[in-house]
């Protein structure tokens, strides 16, 4: 996740994720240890997300005003409803799904403020993917299945129309995306728009239909979905192309920070709450990147020291953006190494980690109508029987290959994959829990999976090192770049030379991370923020348990209740520790 999600994709998995839990059937019922008026205002919670997302019908998201005017009357009265109820135990399950639903409905609540819907999209991602993430995920095993997908395809369009309505809200308030960013977007809706309706990645559902389907019926099932794409999707394409082209592009803001917007510096330190799920203001997250940035610049002479290199670290650099032997032929050999890593890493886990997810992972190229989007992880599904998907582009072979260990440990194991398959596999957990996506525990952990393979042994050489520390410093860089953006009205290229300066990242890289970060506010902060939370919740457990520290005990209790706020796991955590006191204390 290394930004495989932008805020309309995020939305959309939120809210399928509560409609139909990842890891149970669509009516799985509330978890029975909330039995309680808890328990009550949890199935009205998801019972909202069900109207308004699309699930319940053939269709799409509602993404309308009204419905968003809905759902935030209705989180507001929801939390409302939770604040009245008698306080919970202190301890226990119910307390703590009750403390993040609370958490969940104040950032909702809060969030709706701002009318985020008017911008849909950030520079390689948006609501222009929901449907190719939803293909790619979905299993036909019936006719019943096909025809619920075609029907879905020709319920693109009126999804499409609900967006651009949101999008002309933007334009006529002022709260649109930079000029770049619309730029960037509008040549990934071309690729789209110019594909063949027979290359369509909408069809990929129909390729394999089960042998219970019969021949004639199958080739039925295809030329009707080829014709939703082609007379309901294309023209939508076409639209959506035009949309940008005349009316969008054109009235794109000049400026680049999120505080330029109307309310923006409210929004901006909204998002960095949100982001981070602390109260850190922009101001302290900038101090901490700026602290950050220093220590780990000495740590990267050191390493750079280690091999040999007697030049500055500028130089070290140049030589490792430029040197041949760091890089891969092309995307063949680079996925076969990234392949040999990560079956490596699995072979360690145990060591590690007392409870493992059942489902897999494996290494995918995405098509070329997401080839904007950065790479990453793609959510698998157990139920379903898809896999989890760490997500490679046509140009990633032009990173260097010094950078793939510590790549493969942030978004596949023990980072992305781990922590969020083990999260499907609670069924006994509310759906909304199972799914919720505090940014900051997600990227957190696999940022904190990146230092834990210096524990693992995963780096063989002080080049690989060098590479986790360049991208340990590419997210304490975010931590400046991002508040300097839009915050304190840092120039694109003001911003990116803290990449450029002081990480191993090809400049292809450092200008697409500069226009993300522009492009999707406050995001980025996450990654830093979360790591050096997880980083300190180790050091108050090793040094509370002295020689009884078990790490594989630590990390199920990190990852065991499923991803939340920064202070709610500190708390969690330190109720762990307490517990693992008492039991020592016993022993005879």
């Amino acid at each position: 996740m290394g930004a495989t999600m932008n805020r309309a994709v995020w939305a959309l998995a939120f809210s399928l994720s509560v409609a139909h839990p990842l890891g149970a059937s669509p009516q799985a019922k509330p978890v029975a240890a909330t039995a309680s008026g808890v328990a009550s205002v949890i199935a009205d919670y998801e019972a909202l997300a069900r109207q308004t997302d699309g699930t319940d019908g053939p269709g799409w998201p509602d993404v309308s005003k009204g419905a968003a005017d809905r759902r935030a009357q209705g989180y507001a009265a929801l939390k409302a409803r939770l604040d009245k109820l008698p306080p919970s135990a202190a301890d226990g399950e119910e307390a703590l799904t009750r403390r993040l639903l609370d958490w969940r409905l104040g950032v909702l609540v809060e969030g709706a403020k701002f009318d985020e819907d008017r911008i849909p999209f950030d520079n390689g991602d948006g609501f222009f993917n929901t449907a190719n993430y939803a293909a790619a995920t979905t299993v036909i095993r019936t006719e019943a299945d096909a025809q619920a997908w075609i029907a879905r395809l020709r319920a693109l369009p009126a999804y499409y129309d609900q967006q651009i309505a949101n999008m002309r809200r933007g334009l006529e308030t002022g709260f649109v995306q930079p000029r770049p960013t619309a730029a960037s977007v509008l040549n990934i809706l071309k690729i789209a728009a110019d594909q063949p309706a027979e290359a369509s990645p909408l069809l990929g559902p129909l390729k394999a239909l089960p042998a219970t389907i019969p021949a004639n019926r199958q080739a039925a099932l295809r030329a009707a979905a080829l014709t939703a794409v082609t007379q309901a999707v294309k023209p939508a394409q076409a639209k959506l192309v035009a949309f940008f082209e005349q009316d969008y592009l054109p009235h794109a803001r000049d400026t680049l920070g999120a505080s330029s917007l109307p309310g923006g510096r409210d929004y901006y330190a909204y998002a960095v709450r949100r982001s981070t799920t602390t109260d850190l203001t922009p101001d302290a997250v900038f101090a901490l990147g700026e602290r950050e940035v220093a220590r780990l610049r000495g740590e990267m002479e050191a390493a750079m020291r280690a091999t040999g290199f007697t030049g500055t670290l500028p130089e070290f650099i140049a030589k490792l953006r430029t040197d041949k032997q760091f890089y891969a032929p092309d995307l063949a050999t680079y996925v076969e190494k990234a392949s040999e890593i990560g079956k490596r890493v699995d072979g360690l886990l145990p060591l590690w980690f007392g409870t493992l997810p059942r489902l897999t992972w494996t290494i995918r190229q995405k098509p070329p109508e997401q080839e904007g989007s950065s790479s990453g992880y793609d959510l698998g599904d157990p139920v379903k029987g898809v896999p989890g998907r760490v997500v490679v582009g046509s140009r990633s072979f032009e990173d260097p290959l010094f950078g793939l260990p510590a790549w493969i440990l942030h978004e596949g194991v023990p980072g992305h994959h781990l922590q969020i398959a083990l999260g499907q596999e609670r069924t006994d957990l509310p759906a909304f829990r199972r799914k919720d996506e505090p940014t900051a525990f997600i990227e957190g952990w696999a940022l904190y999976a990146e230092q834990l393979g210096e524990d693992m042994g995963v780096y063989r050489t002080a080049y690989e090192r060098f590479g986790r520390l360049s991208f340990d410093m590419w997210r304490a860089c975010r931590l400046m770049m991002d508040v300097g953006i839009h915050w304190k009205g840092w120039s694109a290229d003001q911003a990116a030379s803290c990449l450029r300066d002081n990480t191993a990242l090809p400049e292809r890289a450092v200008l697409g991370e500069t226009q993300r970060y522009i492009a999707w506010p406050a995001q980025a902060l996450a990654y830093k923020v979360g790591e050096l939370k997880f980083l300190e919740e180790r050091r108050r457990a090793e040094q509370a348990l002295g020689s009884r520290f078990d790490i594989r005990a630590f990390h199920d209790a990190l990852l065991d209740d499923g991803p939340m706020p920064m202070d709610i796991l500190h708390d969690q955590m330190g109720r762990w520790l307490a517990r693992q006191g008492a039991r020592q204390s016993a022993r005879p």
